[in-house]
């Protein structure tokens, strides 16, 4: 099993893509080529971080950083997925998270920002693919693109280093009515949870829920699942999902307990059952 290091450096290379800059209802605000170069030093143990920017009408900015260790708040999975962000909640502080999902020579990442009140203030989505690779353009995730049976695997990594954690998962989506769907999650042995959604615009609204959840629809297949508003005292989740073909979809999950405090990320790989 690799090192949390060595995973960082599955992200090695440059990339070239762009950030965008989004509402909490799905809007596009601005989007700003970008390119992230990740480079190995002193035989790996050092990496150098270069992030070039070229935002609508400014002069382009550049930020070098390097770093020999990982931060508290950093994970990454054997597939060089990560997320890094804030490992505690309070009403009083900045809150947000970043999301990483990592597929070939592409890469998905989102920021959700909660700036000090309990519900999203701002998404930032990052899509990016190595130096001198077209990646397939992915449009604005639908309902439909989501509708079906999906069966798949969810291996869990923990700050504390416990032992990495692996469960079956099915995951079934059934369209009720016009704008309403019926959900059915089950992880490994344990008892399905069946929940219920209405969509409104971009995003379905999941009220049953403690605390209730907003699963935003975004460009480049990608979705952005959080509270709708976090309630102290109720354990919730920060989530991307990233369509990457018809048929197989990566999420990215990171979880918080009743304190707030942050207890472990998830990534579940599901392939789309055919239909009878």
């Amino acid at each position: 099993m690799a090192s949390q290091w060595e995973r960082l450096l599955k992200n090695q290379g440059t990339w070239v893509g762009s950030f965008t800059q989004i509402s909490p209802t799905g809007a596009v605000i601005q989007e700003t080529p970008t390119e992230v170069a990740l480079i190995p030093l002193q035989q790996g143990r050092t990496i150098r971080q270069e992030i070039r920017k070229q935002a609508p009408g400014q002069a382009s900015s550049e930020t070098v950083l390097e770093y020999s260790s990982l931060g508290r708040g950093v994970l990454f999975c054997e597939n060089g997925a990560f997320s890094q962000g804030s490992i505690q909640w309070s009403p009083v502080s900045e809150f947000g998270a970043e999301l990483g999902l990592i597929e070939g020579p592409e890469r998905l990442r989102l920021v959700q920002i909660f700036p000090r009140q309990p519900t999203l203030g701002s998404l930032t989505l990052i899509r990016e693919a190595l130096a001198g690779i077209s990646a397939p353009p992915r449009p604005r995730l639908t309902l439909d693109s989501l509708l079906g049976t999906w069966l798949g695997e969810a291996v869990t990594v923990y700050p504390d280093f416990q032992p990495e954690q692996s469960l079956g998962t099915r995951l079934e989506v059934q369209r009720l009515s016009q704008g309403d769907i019926h959900q059915t999650l089950s992880w490994g042995d344990s008892p399905s949870l069946a929940s219920q959604a209405q969509q409104v615009g971009a995003s379905l609204r999941f009220e049953g829920g403690r605390p209730p959840v907003t699963v935003l629809f975004l460009p480049g297949g990608a979705t952005a699942t959080f509270p709708t508003q976090i309630q102290p005292g109720q354990p919730f989740f920060l989530e991307m999902g990233w369509l990457i073909n018809p048929d197989l979809r990566h999420r990215l999950i990171r979880s918080y307990n009743a304190q707030g405090t942050w207890v472990s990320l998830t990534l579940v790989v599901e392939h789309r059952q055919p239909t009878d």
